[in-house]
């Protein structure tokens, strides 16, 4: 992900990278933040539906989350290599439509994200801020579409 609005263009991607869902760390999440049977209990999950352990979809998400952090940190840094503690200067979401959880996390699994700019504006209001709006993905290890959403975000100008 580039650092300024002026740096980005649609049909930019950016690949956000990858995280491995431990038994633990799915647990962990889901007692805290999602606490059905499926996501807390190895025994009780085998006999759902799903037939073992998943994660929830808000970890997921929760991990592109992060990752998508990472990038933007990265990407100013590279950008701004003589002040590397200079502010980020993007965000707030303005939303997130058509979030969709299309196949289970298993523990084990790893999940690779990315993120492709779908359209972009500067803002008459705020002339030293744009919007982009970017279309997200995570897919598993065999390559299969587990999460995907649209997102919009703030992004400063450099100018």
């Amino acid at each position: 992900m580039i650092g300024y609005f002026e740096d980005t263009h649609i049909g930019q991607q950016t690949s956000l990278g990858e995280h491995t869902f431990t038994q633990e760390e799915i647990i962990k999440f889901a007692k805290k933040y999602d606490p059905q049977v499926f996501h807390v209990d190895p025994e009780k999950a085998a006999q759902s539906h799903f037939g073992k352990l998943v994660a929830s979809g808000w970890h997921s998400a929760a991990i592109w989350m992060k990752l998508m952090v990472a990038a933007h940190q990265k990407a100013l840094s590279i950008s701004h290599p003589n002040n590397p503690d200079e502010p980020l200067k993007f965000g707030p979401s303005p939303g997130f439509t058509d979030l969709k959880w299309h196949r289970p996390v298993f523990v084990d699994d790893t999940i690779t994200y990315k993120s492709r700019i779908v359209a972009k504006r500067p803002l008459s209001s705020r002339p030293t801020w744009g919007l982009i709006e970017t279309r997200n993905e995570g897919t598993n290890q065999s390559g299969t579409l587990v999460i995907s959403f649209t997102s919009k975000m703030f992004l400063a100008s450099n100018v």
